[in-house]
């Protein structure tokens, strides 16, 4: 395959992960309160899930995938280019959600660029490739929004600095743009992957990933969204729920709009903490490198040990780190501060870490075996709608205190962990959750799949069964 494509998207995503973190802070200076922050991150992301299948639909005649790439390429530089022009708090609102809508809605369809002319063997390599790209794109977009301040202001002036980034992420995906547009592949008029056998094997291999360095700060993916919902048979599927799964998906949308409350009126309040900008990307890098960096020997620690115990453990960390973040915010001196923070966010990180490695493997043999892509399509479906209630909610509840917000963010996970931990009493005790040792294989930045592919590792868990 043609990796030069892959070097100009993994340009585009670093205006990606630099926006991710850029539009909120632009609100916080524009003045926006806690209820307009949880607002922007839920708009940004539910309303990838339209697009996500608006776009794959599209996607399905191959004369289309060029242009929809360039399309999102060259929306995203016009949006970056715009926004700081505008000091409306909801026309920043909207601008955000039109550019995340173009982001998330392109996911799918550049897994069928990937895979397109491909043998299926060759799948789980080539989707781990585009997203190690994508990782190190991202991780770029914050280092870069780490260190702009320091150096921005001596090339173009402190009262610009804010919007320079801007342009500065709007240039990479102008740039992002030319070179995609002289080296994105052209797959021949036969090639597609719109036959059910095919979209089952993308769905499984995409739910065994990992989600890397945006993970611990975006749980949402509208690219699985897509794939893992395109076969989905809801009365099929409900029929078959047991008390154990029914369950695991009540914590689940407990955990996930727990994750959300939390996030999304952070950058506000570390803000108010006194962070600076710069400051803030640092505190968001250290918390998704903590992730990343684990997943391997999560995988490895898994594959001895009971992985409801694991999570629920993890739940019931992340839930009491939640609310240590304003503590760690107080500490002593600004910079004191900032390490402590900096300390807590990564150990809210690699809780992440955990909670990822091992959440497919509880759907996976929760789920019957004739139901497991439904289950997996759900569960996907459950993270998208959980997180947007849950950013609506951090907001709301941050009007009466950040300790309060992070404390009901902390108590959701937490109640999550205890249904999780429940499991155990609900489920079938000849089910040994375990997640077989080789199915984990990460890079350390970036979102990969693992060395075993999708298929094969619901496979073996068949076997097991």
């Amino acid at each position: 395959m043609n990796e030069r494509w892959l070097y100009a998207w993994g340009l585009g995503s670093v205006a990606f992960g630099g926006a991710s973190l850029l539009v909120p802070l632009y609100l916080v200076q524009l003045g926006a309160t806690p209820v307009q922050l949880g607002v922007l991150a839920a708009t940004a992301a539910v309303i990838g899930a339209p697009g996500a299948i608006l776009f794959g639909r599209l996607a399905n005649r191959v004369t289309r995938r060029r242009p929809l790439v360039l399309v999102t390429l060259a929306a995203v530089a016009a949006m970056l280019a715009v926004i700081p022009l505008s000091t409306d708090i909801t026309t920043v609102i909207v601008a955000n959600a039109a550019l995340w809508l173009v982001v998330s809605a392109v996911s799918p369809v550049l897994t069928m660029l990937v895979v397109d002319d491909a043998p299926e063997s060759a799948w789980s390599q080539r989707i781990g490739l585009l997203n190690k790209y994508q990782g190190y794109g991202w991780a770029g977009g914050l280092v870069l929004g780490t260190v702009w301040p320091l150096v921005g202001p001596q090339i173009v002036g402190g009262d610009v600095v804010t919007r320079a980034l801007f342009w500065l992420l709007a240039a990479c995906a102008l740039v992002a743009t030319v070179g995609a547009a002289g080296s994105l592949p052209r797959p021949a008029p036969d090639a597609h992957v719109t036959s059910e056998h095919r979209i089952r094997r993308i769905a499984r291999i995409l739910s065994s990933s990992r989600s890397g360095v945006k993970g611990s700060t975006f749980v949402f993916s509208p690219n699985r969204l897509y794939w893992s919902t395109r076969t989905i048979r809801p009365r099929r599927l409900v029929d078959r729920f047991d008390p154990a799964l029914a369950t695991y998906f009540a914590a689940a949308g407990l955990f996930f709009a727990g994750f959300s409350a939390f996030w999304a009126p952070l950058p506000l309040f570390l803000t108010d903490a006194a962070f600076a900008s710069g400051e803030v990307f640092a505190l968001y890098l250290a918390s998704s490198l903590a992730s990343a960096v684990l997943y391997e020997s999560v995988g490895r620690v898994a594959s001895k040990h009971d992985v409801r115990l694991l999570q629920s453990g993890a739940l019931a960390v992340r839930g009491v780190l939640f609310p240590v973040v304003t503590l760690a915010a107080a500490v002593g001196a600004v910079s004191v501060g900032l390490v402590t923070t900096g300390v807590v966010l990564a150990g809210i990180g690699a809780t992440w870490a955990v909670i990822a490695v091992v959440g497919t493997a509880i759907v996976t043999r929760l789920a019957p075996p004739s139901v497991r892509g439904e289950a997996l399509g759900l569960h996907t479906a459950l993270s998208a709608v959980a997180g947007g209630v849950g950013s609506v909610l951090g907001g709301w509840v941050a009007g009466f205190g950040y300790l309060v917000a992070f404390g009901v963010a902390g108590g959701l996970v937490f109640v999550g962990g205890l249904l999780v931990f429940s499991i155990r009493l609900l489920s079938d005790g000849a089910r040994a959750t375990k997640l077989p040792t080789e199915a984990v294989s990460e890079t350390p930045v970036g979102e990969t799949v693992p060395a075993v592919s999708g298929e094969e590792l619901v496979e073996t868990e068949l076997r097991a069964k």
